[in-house]
C-alpha cells in the first residue's frame, strides 16, 4: 500500500507512541496476527501462556502479565477473524513514572499485509514488523567510475549509502622510457578492462541479492567515454545489465559523485518521495528570493495566509512536535478562552489572566493535522518534508518546520 503524506506522519507518529512505552520486566505484549490465521488458535495459545505466566516468580510482574494476557484474549473476542492486512495487539503494564504502571492497548490493522505470526512479551513492543512496513522499498543501484577509481552505493527511499569504492591500477597516458607506444596502449587497455571487470563484480555482489521487485534500475554515473564504455562492455550479471536506466556525466567518481548522480538522474527518479521534496524545496527557496516573493514561512504568517486562500503548498516538517491547544477558564461565569500553539516544553498553563481561576485544555490537535486540514479546506496541496537531506533540515532548522509557496502576494509577506 502506497501511503499519503499525512498517513505516513500519522503512521510513524503512531510508531513513536510505541516506542516510547517500556515495562519493567518482560510485561509487553506484542501480537502480530496474519490474517489466514485462526483466532481460536491463537486464543488457545494466550490461554497456555497465561498458565505458563503464574511460574514467575515476581508477583508484580506475574500479575502484569496474566492482565495483560487476559486483556488481549478479551480483544479477541471481539475479532473473530483477522482483518484483510491482519491485525496486531499491543497491551501492557507500561511505567508511567512515579513507581507506577498504567495498563496501556492499542489494536490496529497496518497498511501492510502481516506474514508471520509473532507472539512477543518484552519491557518494550516488538515494532520490527511495522517498521519494515513504514520505510521506502524503491530501491536503486548507483555506480560512479572514470579510470582511476569507482565507487558503489545505493539509493535507498531518501538514503543514499556507500557500499564500496575501488581503486585501479591503470597507468597514466604518458608511458614509461623504453616501451613501444602500441605495447603501452595494450597493456592499458587490459588494465582498464580488468578494472571495469572488477567495478562489474563489486557491483554484481551488492546489487544482485537486492529483491528484484525492490531494485527499480541502476544509475551508472561518469565522464565519457569511461561511462559508454562500462555500459556497453555488459559488465554487470545479465540480470542487473537489464536494470540499467541511464548514463549520466558527473565530475566526482567518490562518495559525493553518489549524490551527485542522483541529482542528475532527477528526471528518472520524479515519482520517488526524495526528488518530489527537493524539488518543492527548491521552489520555495526561489520563491523567497525573488522579486515576486511567493513565498511564506513562521506559523503565524503562513496560518494567515492559509484563511485567505493564499497557499498554494504548504509545507511542514515531518519533525514538528507541536500541538494546537483550546484553553479556557474553570470559572464558568468567565467567559476567558484562547488556543495557542505548544511543545511538550512549553509551561504549565497557569490561571487564567482575567478571574485568577485554574485554565484547562479542552482539545488538542497536532498541529501537522490541524494546518493540513485548513490546507484542504482551501485547496491547497500538502507537503510533509522530511529531514533526511540539506533543504529539508533547513526547512526545520532555520524556518521553524512551517513554510508555503502562495497562489499571490498577501499583506503578510
Amino acid at each position: 500500500m502506497e501511503f499519503t503524506a499525512q498517513e505516513k506522519y500519522e503512521f510513524k507518529r503512531l510508531l513513536e507512541d510505541l516506542r516510547s512505552k517500556s515495562g519493567r520486566g518482560t510485561e509487553l505484549i506484542s501480537l502480530y496476527i496474519p490474517p489466514d490465521k485462526q483466532v481460536s488458535d491463537v486464543t488457545s495459545q494466550l490461554r497456555d501462556e497465561h498458565g505458563q505466566a503464574s511460574n514467575i516468580k515476581s508477583k508484580l510482574t506475574r500479575t502484569n502479565v496474566q492482565s495483560a494476557l487476559e486483556s488481549v484474549m478479551a480483544r479477541l473476542r471481539l475479532i473473530p477473524r483477522p482483518p484483510p492486512n491482519g491485525v496486531a495487539i499491543f497491551v501492557g503494564a507500561v511505567d508511567v513514572g512515579g513507581n507506577k504502571t498504567d495498563m496501556y492497548s492499542k489494536v490496529l490493522e497496518p497498511p501492510d499485509p502481516i506474514v508471520t505470526y509473532r507472539y512477543h512479551c518484552d519491557s518494550s513492543f516488538l515494532l520490527t514488523p511495522l517498521e519494515d512496513m513504514l520505510s521506502e522499498k524503491k530501491t536503486f543501484g548507483l555506480v560512479v567510475l572514470d579510470r582511476r577509481e569507482a565507487t558503489i552505493g545505493i539509493l535507498e527511499g531518501k538514503q543514499i549509502d556507500s557500499l564500496k569504492h575501488l581503486t585501479s591500477s591503470v597507468p597514466g597516458k604518458q608511458r614509461k622510457g623504453g616501451q613501444s607506444s602500441r605495447r603501452f596502449q595494450q597493456l592499458r587497455l587490459i588494465a582498464i578492462h580488468d578494472f571495469y571487470k572488477r567495478i562489474g563484480d563489486s557491483a554484481t555482489d551488492a546489487f544482485l541479492p537486492i529483491d528484484r521487485n525492490d531494485l527499480q534500475g541502476i544509475l551508472i554515473g561518469g565522464p565519457s567515454p569511461t561511462k559508454e564504455e562500462f555500459v556497453d562492455g555488459q559488465f554487470l550479471h545479465h540480470e542487473l545489465q537489464q536494470k540499467i536506466l541511464d548514463a549520466l556525466d558527473v565530475s566526482y567518481t567518490d562518495e559525493s559523485g553518489l549524490h551527485e548522480l542522483v541529482e542528475a538522474a532527477q528526471d528518472r527518479l520524479l515519482d520517488l518521495e526524495l526528488t518530489q521534496e527537493k524539488l518543492v524545496m527548491r521552489r520555495f527557496m526561489k520563491e523567497l528570493v525573488s522579486d515576486k516573493g511567493l513565498a511564506s514561512y513562521g506559523e503565524e504568517e503562513v496560518r494567515q495566509n492559509l484563511i485567505m486562500g493564499a497557499v498554494d503548498t504548504l509545507l511542514l516538517s515531518e519533525d514538528l512536535r507541536k500541538t494546537r491547544t483550546f484553553i479556557k477558564c474553570t470559572n464558568a461565569s468567565c467567559d476567558c478562552s484562547k488556543e495557542e500553539t505548544r511543545t511538550p516544553s512549553s509551561p504549565p498553563l497557569g490561571n487564567c489572566p482575567n478571574c485568577g481561576s485554574q485554565l484547562i485544555i479542552t482539545d488538542e490537535v497536532d498541529i501537522i493535522a490541524d494546518l493540513s486540514k485548513m490546507a484542504d479546506d482551501s485547496g491547497s496541496d500538502v507537503k510533509i518534508v522530511s529531514t533526511d537531506f540539506e533543504e529539508g533540515a533547513q526547512l526545520y532548522r532555520a524556518f521553524g518546520g512551517i513554510a508555503a509557496i502562495l497562489r499571490f502576494r498577501t499583506s503578510s509577506v
